[in-house]
């Protein structure tokens, strides 16, 4: 299956007395093999993102486990009909979003202990880590200036100087 945009993936929780049980990932639903995975915490208004590799792109696999988070995919593939757009996810406990190759993505926890697990088909590699600006005025996030935002995210590059130099993915 080649899934072409951020897709909400839907899997069955099964509860008993025990607990549940949810399936989080196939590898017959996916073209890609996930070469690593990532543990995530954040307290409630941390604004992680816009992040993506300019070479060796990453598909993702993101999976709430605790706490929600509203979560921003936004399209740099430039032969994309859908170049330039945020597609945006309202996401809970137990969601799960996969995102294809070629998308920026950040996302703002909405409650302390929020807790994200990374499914990812590409290692990190810090030099081609790039990271755009929340605050750009052309992606119209409508982002708060009292966000959590880390050093290097605040430091994001402008979608115009995105367009200009890096061009695409």
């Amino acid at each position: 299956m080649k899934i072409i945009n951020p897709k909400i993936i839907r899997t069955k929780l099964h509860k008993d007395s025990r607990g549940s049980l949810q399936e989080i990932f196939k590898q017959k639903h996916f073209l890609s093999n996930f070469k690593f995975s990532l543990l995530v915490s954040s307290k409630k208004n941390v604004f992680r993102g816009f992040h993506f590799q300019k070479k060796k792109q990453q598909e993702k696999i993101v999976v709430v486990t605790n706490g929600s988070i509203i979560d921003y995919c936004l399209d740099l593939r430039k032969k994309s009909k859908t170049f330039g757009k945020i597609f945006k996810y309202n996401l809970k406990k137990n969601s799960i979003l996969f995102i294809p190759k070629g998308f920026a993505h950040g996302y703002l926890a909405l409650k302390n202990q929020t807790q994200m697990i990374y499914l990812l088909s590409e290692d990190r590699f810090k030099e081609y880590e790039r990271t755009l600006d929340i605050y750009d005025r052309k992606l119209n996030l409508k982002i708060k200036k009292n966000y959590i935002i880390s050093q290097k995210d605040k430091k994001g590059m402008s979608f115009n100087f995105f367009e200009r130099k890096i061009k695409s993915l």
